[in-house]
C-alpha cells in the first residue's frame, strides 16, 4: 500500500480522509502535538513537525509515494519559505511520485469581472497571493526537475454547512451596491477535498485546475442567498467609498478583484460532478 503525507491538516484535509483511508496509509504532518490522538482515532499516523523548522522535516525524506499540500504560505513576507523547506526534505530520499497542492485563486488578481481560464496570467495584487504564486513556482519547478508529478489546485471561497458568514450578517457587516460589486467564486468543502483526491489520480504533470463551482454569483447577492436561507436580514448595501470607511483592509482587499473562475477543464479532465 503506498504512503500518503498530507501537509496541513485542517478541515478540507479531513474531509479526504473517507476517500482516501484503505487506499493508501495515511500519515497527517501535525504542527500542533496535541492533535495527534483525533487523527490517530481516524487511522492515520500522526507525524509531528513544524514547516517553519527545516530540522524538524528530516523524518519525510522518503516517507511518501504522495503528497497532498493544503498547508498556507507564511503570514509575511513575498515568497513561501515553507514550501522551500518542506521540498529540500522531500528531496533529501526518494521522491514522491504526485504531489498536489491547494492554491488560491487570488493569483489571478483583479480580471474586472471576466471569465477566467487556467491560461490567464497571474496578477497578484496582495502579499498573500504572491506568496501563492511563489509557492507555485516553486512546485512547477521541481516538477519539471525531477519528474514529480505536480498538479495544482486554485480554489475561490470554501463554503460548507459550518463555514458560512453567519455571524457577519447577524453583525450588520455592509456589502456593496450593485453597481461597484465585484464577482466571487466559491466551492463546497466536500467537493475540494474530493477533487484533490481525484487529482492524486488524474491530476496532469505541471497541470493547474480552477477548483471552482459554476455558481458565478456576484459577492453581494451571495450574502443576501445566505441571508435568505436562514431567516437573516440581508446585509446592507454601501458604495465603494463608503465601505472604504467602514471596512477593515483585509475585508475591503476580497471587495477589490472580480473574476469568473473558467472550471471546464477541471470538469472534463476530472470527470467529476460537483455538490
Amino acid at each position: 500500500m503506498q504512503t500518503l503525507l498530507i501537509v496541513g491538516c485542517g478541515d478540507v484535509a479531513r474531509r479526504t480522509l473517507p476517500h482516501l483511508l484503505g487506499r493508501y496509509r495515511i500519515v497527517a504532518l501535525l504542527r500542533d502535538s496535541s492533535q495527534s490522538e483525533a487523527w490517530r482515532a481516524q487511522g492515520v499516523l500522526p507525524l509531528v513537525a513544524d514547516l517553519d523548522r527545516a530540522a524538524s522535516l528530516k523524518r519525510l525524506a522518503g516517507l511518501a509515494d504522495a503528497v497532498l499540500h493544503f498547508a498556507p504560505p507564511p503570514e509575511a513576507g513575498i515568497q513561501d519559505l515553507r514550501m522551500r523547506r518542506l521540498l529540500a526534505a522531500l528531496s533529501q530520499g526518494s521522491l514522491p511520485r504526485s504531489i498536489v497542492y491547494i492554491s488560491t485563486s487570488g493569483v489571478y488578481g483583479d480580471c474586472r469581472g471576466a471569465r477566467v481560464a487556467e491560461t490567464s496570467p497571474v496578477r497578484p495584487k496582495t502579499a498573500r497571493a504572491r506568496r501563492r504564486v511563489d509557492a507555485e513556482r516553486q512546485l512547477r519547478r521541481f516538477g519539471r526537475t525531477t519528474g514529480v508529478r505536480v498538479s495544482i489546485l486554485r480554489a475561490p471561497g470554501i463554503y460548507a454547512a459550518d463555514r458560512l458568514p453567519l455571524d457577519r450578517l447577524r453583525r450588520g457587516v455592509p456589502v456593496l451596491c450593485a453597481e461597484d460589486d465585484v464577482f466571487t467564486n466559491h466551492i463546497h468543502a466536500d467537493d475540494l477535498a474530493q477533487l484533490a483526491c481525484r487529482a492524486l489520480r488524474r491530476g496532469a504533470a505541471n497541470r493547474v485546475y480552477n477548483a471552482a463551482d459554476a455558481s458565478g454569483m456576484k459577492m453581494g447577492d451571495y450574502f443576501d442567498l445566505v441571508a435568505d436561507s436562514f431567516g437573516l436580514h440581508r446585509p446592507p448595501r454601501v458604495t465603494r467609498g463608503q465601505a472604504a470607511a467602514a471596512l477593515s483592509p483585509v475585508q475591503l482587499s476580497f471587495m477589490s478583484e472580480s473574476r469568473r473562475l473558467d472550471n471546464t477543464r477541471l470538469c472534463r479532465e476530472f470527470g467529476v460532478r460537483l455538490r
